[in-house]
């Protein structure tokens, strides 16, 4: 029997496959992890500066549990590291107050059993003025727990944490090939073939191309940053917290302040100029002026009043979509050595550290800490 070269190896460094490197390096698992790129970097789906983080997550119930591991994972990576990654400044949740949205995030927040304060649409105006035109039927719900994870820094952290335990990475080495020949699984690259025990497979869009098991889509969805026209301290962290604005069509803007890092971030759900599906391998690498950001520099005047109509900053992101929105976490169904993790589906990177747990888990044969029945990669089978 061939010796092989790590028990596991994580094709995919991103904020999934990092987590999952870490969370093995601390169980003391000869792992290795791989990236096309530098790490962190920014042609996936795991940079620019930060992601909202929440506890009461109303996109499933059964995330709550993951996103409270989550939380405690992140504050230890924070103190292994001397890192500060996770900010709880609040996150403001907006909508029609008879509306899908805010019924679902009062159940999330009830499951969840988090700390908020609700807001009438006239407290929401004079508390928060960015958000003042809205209509009389708006609430707010305040989550006090919820805030952002800082990205980079937080990838960096893990891959940090899981180097000084032994894990080694092979960045800007792209893998070819994977292929379980029945005794091990082969990693194939341009330098060498890797023979190890078992494989995740954490490459975000390129899941579209690595696995067949779940008909993802790899969807570009450019960040944008913005200045303030006159008053830069009213678009602050402190004063422009963190936020979700439904609209009566279902559709969102979501955002917050500025930070030492960087200026006021703002995103639509729905600019049907910018969104698109591609081809990570040939997608536009750069922005497209005035079409990236058509949409939402559009209704930034009686949107949010205040803000410059172009963005000072634009990055594309690649947003790995499933079926049903939800993320693919749990063993290939017909090559049991390959698990896959990918579908972070427009919400995944809140839960990295406790999806790497759960990766972890998997691959060592524990007892998951919660059930991720509603993740299974055959569930679209």
């Amino acid at each position: 029997m061939a010796v092989k070269d790590a028990d596991v190896a994580i094709v995919g460094t991103g904020a999934w496959g990092s987590s999952a490197l870490w969370r093995l390096a601390e169980r003391g698992v000869n792992a290795i992890a791989f990236d096309a790129q530098s790490v962190p970097n920014v042609y996936g789906s795991s940079h620019g500066h930060t992601r909202l983080f929440r506890v009461a997550c109303h996109e499933h119930v059964d995330l709550t549990p993951v996103a409270r591991r989550a939380k405690e994972l992140w504050l230890d990576l924070s103190a292994d590291q001397g890192a500060d990654l996770l900010h709880e400044t609040g996150v403001l949740s907006i909508g029609p107050e008879d509306g899908r949205a805010i019924r679902n995030v009062r159940k999330a927040v009830a499951y969840a059993g988090v700390d908020v304060t609700t807001y009438t649409i006239d407290e929401v105006r004079e508390k928060f003025p960015q958000h003042a035109n809205l209509g009389d039927h708006y609430i707010g719900i305040m989550d006090h727990e919820a805030g952002f994870v800082r990205a980079e820094a937080s990838i960096r952290a893990a891959v940090a944490a899981a180097t000084a335990r032994g894990a080694r990475l092979f960045d800007r080495t792209a893998v070819l090939d994977v292929i379980d020949d029945g005794d091990a699984v082969i990693v194939r690259t341009g330098a060498r073939d890797f023979r190890v025990g078992q494989v995740i497979l954490s490459s975000g869009a390129w899941m579209t191309k690595m696995q067949d098991v779940v008909p993802l889509k790899a969807v570009r969805a450019p960040m944008l940053w913005w200045e303030a026209k006159d008053a830069p301290e009213e678009f602050s962290l402190k004063n422009f917290p963190a936020f979700i604005r439904h609209y009566d069509d279902q559709h969102t803007l979501w955002g917050h302040g500025s930070t030492p890092e960087a200026p006021v971030k703002l995103g639509p759900s729905f600019d049907e100029h910018s969104r698109m599906v591609v081809d990570p391998d040939q997608t536009l690498r750069g922005v497209r002026p005035g079409v990236d950001w058509a949409t939402v520099g559009s209704i930034l005047p009686w949107a949010v009043p205040g803000l410059q109509s172009a963005p000072v900053l634009a990055a594309p992101c690649l947003v790995t979509e499933s079926p049903d929105m939800q993320f693919v976490i749990g063993r290939h169904p017909d090559r049991s050595r390959i698990v896959l993790a990918g579908g972070c589906s427009g919400h995944g990177f809140k839960h990295a550290s406790a999806v790497g747990e759960l990766l972890a888990q998997i691959v060592s044969g524990e007892e998951l800490f919660t059930d991720i029945a509603f993740m299974r990669p055959d569930r679209f089978r």
